[in-house]
């Protein structure tokens, strides 16, 4: 029990991968994307998932573990170094832009930038304490992605499953017509959230204690200083990779809470958020790589749950496949539409009245 916390460290793997392609060459780069878009999916096809929750008595022993924080902390301190591994490598000159060599180091940066600078960021976003916030954003400043901490709190959470949710993939939505408004429509939801919770204060919503403001600062600042310091191509480059990890963060996204909808209870309220507002998956390594942000359906409806302590719930949708996989079927959106719509139909079904 007292070591139950390794079994986490399958996360590491995926800052591993992503150092091999920093130090590689050729198409040897691209080591990280071939892990986790070729033998992640496909070892989940095999694999078999598991809904086993933890009893009370580990419940209450792994809540009180901080090994379990120590985990995601390490993480902040990984991804900070795995940045400046990349920005200071592509400043070298050695790697020829554009070219396939190139282009497997960003994507490796924009899979980590994903994986750690966002997934993780979001659990410790959810935490109620101060330093675990800071901690959210400094991994969101990574992935130039910091409207996130405002808007997936205090907007995705509030709206999921509901047409005001910019994060919620409609039925038969192409994703790329979905990764549009969830990244857009989401960057100007957070600052109209973060406006009002000025006025709430008696504050403009340009003073400068506006969350949103100061983040966006703060990351833009960094970019602008990268592009200055280090050339443009490497504030390109660390450009392209927070676009693709802001990317692959949509895509699980969509696949989280696709064609799902809550009813209204009025004309100015919804029903609550329930298990079956979001789509479950119980597969091993997307559980552990991901820090159970695939049991979705339980984080949506206790959000305060730490990772550690999330559960399968029966009667939550359940995906076909893991996480990779499900994110390389929406590349396809009518297979994606002919694999989910029975299933989303089905659900309708189930809670209809």
């Amino acid at each position: 029990m007292k070591w139950r916390f390794l079994k986490y460290a399958a996360g590491f793997t995926i800052p591993a991968v992503v150092a091999l392609s920093f130090a590689a060459e050729g198409a040897w780069t691209w080591i990280a994307i071939a892990y986790g878009f070729g033998v992640l999916p496909a070892l989940e096809l095999v694999l078999p998932s598991s809904k086993r929750n933890l009893s009370e008595a580990e419940l209450e022993v792994v809540k009180e573990d901080r090994a379990y924080d120590m985990v995601l902390w390490s993480m902040v301190l990984i991804q900070y170094a795995l940045l400046a591994w990349f920005l200071v490598d592509l400043a070298g000159g050695a790697r020829e832009m554009w070219s396939v060599e190139w282009w497997g180091v960003v994507l490796a940066m924009g899979f980590s930038c994903s994986i750690l600078g966002i997934n993780v960021a979001h659990e410790l976003g959810h935490r109620p304490e101060r330093h675990n916030h800071l901690l959210s954003q400094a991994l969101l400043t990574t992935s130039l992605y910091t409207h996130f901490f405002v808007e997936h709190n205090q907007g995705h959470h509030r709206n999921v499953a509901t047409k005001d949710d910019p994060g919620t993939a409609r039925r038969n939505e192409w994703l790329q017509v979905f990764w549009f408004r969830a990244v857009f429509v989401a960057w100007w939801s957070a600052w109209k959230i973060e406006a009002k919770n000025m006025r709430r204060k008696g504050l403009s919503p340009w003073h400068p204690s506006n969350v949103f403001l100061r983040l966006q600062a703060l990351q833009w600042g960094l970019l602008a200083a990268v592009w200055v310091g280090l050339g443009w191509q490497v504030g390109v480059a660390w450009l392209i990779a927070g676009l693709f990890g802001g990317f692959l963060l949509e895509v699980v996204n969509y696949v989280e809470h696709y064609g799902l909808e809550r009813n209204k209870v009025n004309a100015h309220r919804y029903e609550r958020v329930m298990p079956h507002h979001s789509w479950n998956s119980d597969h091993p390594l997307g559980r552990l790589m991901l820090f159970e942000l695939t049991r979705h359906s339980d984080h949506h409806h206790q959000p305060a749950k730490p990772y550690q302590t999330l559960d399968s719930i029966q009667e939550a949708p359940q995906l076909p496949t893991g996480y990779p996989g499900m994110m390389l079927l929406s590349l396809i959106p009518p297979l994606y539409f002919a694999v989910m719509n029975p299933k989303v139909d089905a659900i309708a079904a189930q809670h209809a009245a």
